[in-house]
């Protein structure tokens, strides 16, 4: 990785309450690494549900704690729609 190109993080399909913290911990990795920015790819997840809003919120909150930026990339109409429910959207 380059100092100029983002890191990226996949979150798998189906993610699970129980994938959150797993996916916290790779993050904080890449940070940690030197990641700057990272790119974060939902686009396996084709269900929105609750589960997949917790992902992203708390991903965004393990960036902003690390000081990086966190890109979402690929996601979904319906998930789209509940993250801008729940103002989780850039």
């Amino acid at each position: 990785m380059k100092p100029t190109e983002p890191a990226h993080l996949v979150v798998p399909a189906p993610v699970t309450l129980a994938d959150v913290p797993p996916l916290c911990e790779r993050l904080r990795e890449l940070y940690a690494a030197g990641a700057r920015e990272v790119v974060c790819d939902v686009g396996g997840l084709v269900r929105a549900d609750l589960a997949a809003v917790e992902a992203v919120a708390r991903l965004r909150l393990t960036a902003r704690r690390a000081g990086g930026h966190l890109s979402i990339r690929n996601a979904g109409p319906g998930l789209v729609a509940l993250l801008h429910l729940a103002g989780l959207v850039e």
